[in-house]
């Protein structure tokens, strides 16, 4: 039961938060620190009790460091499942990641003596994730009787939908316009995201790595932030050098075996030469599409049975 409590946040609670969201789209960090605040907070103080409870010999530095591994590895696995036919269920898989992200903030704090459960927790969320720069414009912002941005109703159902995923994306770390990086460094990225893209078109699960990688960085930020807001200094770094996170192994693994399949029917196509009203171009794209609406519903189906 305590494995399913760790993923109840990202599992059951995504859709009532994109409810929530979808109805205000301009106040996404507010609802979403709100939100959170009600559903994760009363989670996180229990969460880090079980946990010193399970390490007794762990100092808070230790338990805090099995905290951050084992969120950042909650979001990656939660929010790297989006790909090619489904990709209406980005909010959904962004919601799961956020809400994750969330309780392995409240628990940092609740590892440092604070109340998960305060609102000041949430305010102190908007300012770790750069919405607000300070605690004090954050609550007052949270204050329900406050000044309510527009919600961007005015723009048209898919604009403010669009915005609303951009803003979940920039909230989960994926996008940072303002990391210093060059101008042939940003061509690169999005060239490479519209590679990835295409290929998933036909093999949705190439974006387990890419969305993998998008996911561990933007937590490894987020958690150093909080660790410093709450910690004064930063964790220290392992000497041991790089090491494969067994999350983004998997993925990589998965990912090139979802790409046998529409490469294994391609070869069948061409073998047998096959053809639809003197073409072989029709069974192409039937082919292609099969594999891709099988291999990506054949990865949700075990996803959501592992879930249940």
């Amino acid at each position: 039961m305590r494995k399913r409590t760790r993923t109840a946040p990202a599992a059951g609670l995504a859709g009532s938060l994109l409810k929530e969201v979808l109805a205000e789209p301009g106040r996404l960090p507010e609802s979403l620190a709100s939100f959170a605040l009600r559903h994760v907070g009363p989670g996180a103080g229990p969460s880090v009790t079980r946990l010193r409870e399970a390490h007794p010999e762990a100092d808070t530095a230790a338990l805090r460091a099995l905290v951050v591994a084992r969120g950042r590895r909650s979001v990656t696995a939660e929010g790297a499942f989006v790909g090619g036919p489904f990709l209406l269920l980005i909010p959904l898989a962004f919601c799961g990641a956020l809400l994750t992200q969330v309780r392995t903030v409240f628990e940092i704090a609740a590892l440092e003596g604070r109340e998960s459960t305060d609102p000041q927790r949430a305010a102190e969320l908007l300012v770790l994730q750069g919405v607000y720069g300070d605690t004090a414009t954050a609550r007052a912002a949270l204050d329900p009787a406050g000044t309510r941005p527009g919600s961007g109703g005015g723009r048209g159902r898919m604009a403010a939908f669009r915005d609303l995923i951009a803003r979940m994306a920039r909230l989960l770390g994926l996008v940072t316009p303002d990391d210093g990086a060059g101008r042939w460094v940003r061509v690169g990225r999005w060239a490479l995201l519209g590679a990835v893209f295409l290929v998933g078109l036909v093999a949705p699960l190439v974006w387990l790595p890419y969305m993998a990688v998008g996911y561990y960085r933007g937590t490894t930020r987020l958690t150093d932030r909080a660790t410093v807001f709450y910690v004064g200094s930063p964790a220290p770094r392992s000497s041991r050098g790089v090491r494969l996170d067994p999350v983004m192994a998997r993925a990589g693994l998965r990912a090139a075996g979802s790409l046998l399949l529409p490469s294994v029917a391609l070869l069948l196509v061409i073998v047998t030469d096959i053809r639809i009203a003197g073409g072989r171009w029709p069974v192409v794209g039937i082919v292609l599409t099969a594999s891709c609406l099988f291999s990506g519903g054949w990865w949700l189906w075990r996803h959501y049975r592992r879930r249940s």
